[in-house]
C-alpha cells in the first residue's frame, strides 16, 4: 500500500510539473515590417528600459534613473527626451534575502540607478506604474497627486519564489502591464525561471486571487539563425504590453513578440523580428539581446533597444527605438 501511495504521488508530481513547464502548441512565426527606427537623444542614464503610450505621447524609462522619466518627442528623424522628474518615496521591504539587497544596492552605487525601473505601463485614468526590478516593488504615478509605492501583497513575493521565481540578483521584475480600467496588474519574472505574476485591484487593494502566479516555466532556448547560436540560453521576458484583452511579452533570445492568454499566460502566437533587427548595419559587439522596451497598439508595436553603452556596426551610440507594424491579419488572428 505504501508503495502505491509513493507511486501516486510521484506521477501527481510529474503532471504537475509537466502542466507548469507546458507551452501548448508551437506558436506560428512569421516577420514584423520595420516601418521606421530612431535614435533618442537627451536620456541622462541612457539604458532605454521601458516604453508606454500615455496621454496621447510616448514615454521612455531608464533603469538609471530613479528621479525622472521621459516625454519622447520626435524632432528631425530623432526621439528627443524630455525628463518629468519626481521623488519617489523611501521603498518598502518586500522581505528579500540580504544577500540580494546587498547585491542590488552595491550595483545601484556603481552603475547608478538604485530603483533599477525595469518598465512602465499606465491606464485609461493617466496613472503611470513603474516597476523597480532592484526592490520587487511598482511605484504609482497618480495624475495630480504625489507617487507612491503600491501595497502589493506579501503572498505575491512567497508565491512567486515557491514557484522558483524571483530566486536570483538581476533576473527578477523585467516588465510590467496594466489592463486600460485599471484594475488588473501584470509583472514579469525575468528568467531562471521566467513567468507572469498578476494581482487584481479590489476596491483600494491590489490582491492575490486564488494565485498571483499566472504561469512560470524554466529551460533554455536558441536564438534567431542570424545570430549563428551554438548553444541554448535561459528562456527570459524583458517587458509585458496588454492590448486588446491579451499579454504580450517581448522576447529577448529570440527577438520575438508573443501574444498570451491571460487565462494561463500560455504563448498563443508569436512574430518574429529577427529580420529587420539583425541586418549587418544594426548588429552590435559582442552581440546579444538588447530589446528591452516594449509597447503594442492596434497599429504596430513600439520596441525600445537598450544598447548598453555599447556602438552599432553603423557607429550609432544611442538607444534606438523600431516601429513595426501590426501583422497584415492583426494581433488578434488565430495561430
Amino acid at each position: 500500500m505504501q508503495r502505491l501511495i509513493a507511486v501516486g504521488l510521484l506521477l501527481c508530481a510529474q503532471s504537475l510539473s509537466a502542466a507548469t513547464e507546458e507551452t501548448g502548441p508551437q506558436p506560428v512565426d512569421e516577420s514584423l515590417k520595420l516601418l521606421e527606427e530612431r535614435p533618442v537623444e537627451g536620456m541622462v542614464g541612457g539604458n532605454l528600459s521601458g516604453l508606454a503610450w500615455c496621454n496621447g505621447a510616448l514615454w521612455g524609462v531608464s533603469d538609471r534613473d530613479d528621479q525622472q522619466l521621459y516625454r519622447l518627442q520626435e524632432h528631425e528623424g530623432i526621439w528627443k527626451a524630455e525628463a518629468e522628474p519626481f521623488v519617489a518615496p523611501p521603498a518598502p521591504d518586500v522581505g528579500l534575502p540580504w544577500g540580494m539587497r546587498t547585491s542590488a544596492k552595491l550595483a545601484g552605487l556603481a552603475r547608478g540607478g538604485e530603483l533599477d525601473f525595469e518598465g512602465i505601463t499606465c491606464d485609461n485614468a493617466g496613472n503611470r506604474y513603474l516597476v523597480s526590478e532592484s526592490t520587487l516593488s511598482v511605484l504609482h504615478l497618480p495624475p495630480a497627486a504625489d507617487p507612491q509605492w503600491l501595497e502589493l501583497p506579501a503572498e505575491m513575493i512567497r508565491q512567486a519564489r515557491a514557484s522558483g521565481m524571483l530566486l536570483q540578483f538581476n533576473s527578477l521584475f523585467e516588465g510590467i502591464a496594466v489592463d486600460p480600467a485599471g484594475a488588473r496588474l501584470y509583472l514579469a519574472a525575468e528568467r531562471k525561471r521566467r513567468g507572469v505574476l498578476v494581482l487584481h485591484k479590489q476596491q483600494k487593494n491590489w490582491r492575490c486571487v486564488e494565485s498571483c502566479v499566472l504561469f512560470s516555466e524554466g529551460g533554455g532556448v536558441r536564438g534567431p539563425e542570424q545570430l549563428g547560436s551554438t548553444q541554448d540560453e535561459p528562456k527570459d521576458f524583458s517587458d509585458l504590453s496588454f492590448y486588446d484583452g491579451k499579454l504580450f511579452t517581448l522576447e529577448r533570445q529570440t527577438y520575438e513578440i508573443c501574444r498570451r492568454s491571460t487565462a494561463d499566460g500560455q504563448a498563443e502566437r508569436c512574430w518574429s523580428f529577427a529580420d529587420e533587427a539583425l541586418t549587418e548595419s544594426r548588429r552590435y559587439s559582442p552581440t546579444h539581446g538588447m530589446a528591452e522596451a516594449l509597447w503594442v497598439d492596434e497599429k504596430g508595436a513600439w520596441i525600445g533597444v537598450d544598447n548598453g553603452n555599447y556602438t552599432r556596426a553603423d557607429g550609432e551610440s544611442r538607444p534606438v527605438i523600431w516601429r513595426f507594424a501590426a501583422p497584415a491579419e492583426g494581433w488578434s488572428s488565430a495561430p
